[in-house]
């Protein structure tokens, strides 16, 4: 195959391409004739393309007649900006996985939610089974309890009350008082053992931002019985959620 021939480009992408950049340059908006001359489009193919992107939400016509970008660009440029993230992170993970020999995991709190950011494992590091979302199972992860475990007491509350505390193994803390203290003596390192899931045993550090304000936390999965050898490398881990501290730092 001839690596060195010229790619076939879609002209009718490229034009569209080229639109959105025009609307993308008036931040009040601006009207079709003008958006034409900028793209250098006939004006009857800047009226069909611009329907089109009205369709998929890449654009919006205003009352006075002008055009802006749509919410979907919006959206997409969220996500982009969380692919960025990853792109950053993934490393910092990866790397923690070898040293270890351990599932690297990375949560944050989004929304007064405790979402899964990203996993980096391997054929001898496999990731737990996540056959309960980590949304509802805060209370019986390393990761959650770690987030749970650097807010206050009504926060923690708030958050609980909104998450019912379900009996995933026999090793589940399903009392709300009892976990509240154990979130309240907790230390730097938090630990799941086997209450997510039997088999698997997890630890946690926190990731703060430069004020101390909690953003997430490092979170590894293992062998029950690797624990042990993890609480002793909890250092590793610091220093590591140190790193993925300053990338989000760097990042805003």
């Amino acid at each position: 195959m001839d690596e060195t021939r010229k790619p076939t480009l879609i002209a009718s992408v490229q034009r569209a391409l080229h639109l959105m950049e025009a609307v993308a340059s008036h931040p009040n908006g601006a009207p079709a004739k003008q958006l034409a001359r900028e793209a250098k489009l006939p004006l009857a193919t800047t009226y069909h393309l611009l329907r089109t992107l009205a369709h998929e939400g890449y654009a919006t016509r205003l009352q006075d007649g002008v055009w802006v970008l749509g919410e979907r660009v919006e959206a997409l440029h969220g996500q982009s900006r969380t692919q960025q993230l990853l792109a950053r992170i993934r490393p910092t993970l990866v790397a923690l996985r070898d040293e270890l020999g351990v599932a690297a995991y990375f949560g944050m709190q989004v929304d007064d939610e405790i979402r899964l950011i990203d996993i980096a494992d391997g054929p001898r590091t496999p990731r737990v089974d996540l056959w309960v979302g980590f949304e509802d199972a805060a209370h019986a992860t390393a990761m959650g309890k770690c987030v749970l475990s650097q807010l206050d007491d009504d926060r923690r509350r708030d958050y609980l009350s909104r998450h019912p505390l379900h009996d995933l193994t026999p090793h589940t803390i399903t009392e709300p008082e009892r976990l509240m203290r154990t979130l309240r003596s907790a230390g730097g390192l938090l630990l799941d053992r086997e209450e997510y899931a039997l088999g698997t045993g997890c630890a946690a550090v926190p990731v703060t931002d430069a004020a101390g304000k909690v953003r997430g936390a490092l979170a590894i999965s293992c062998r029950p019985g690797k624990l042990p050898k993890i609480e002793r490398s909890a250092h590793r881990m610091r220093e590591t959620a140190d790193r993925i501290q300053r990338t989000l730092t760097l990042a805003r």
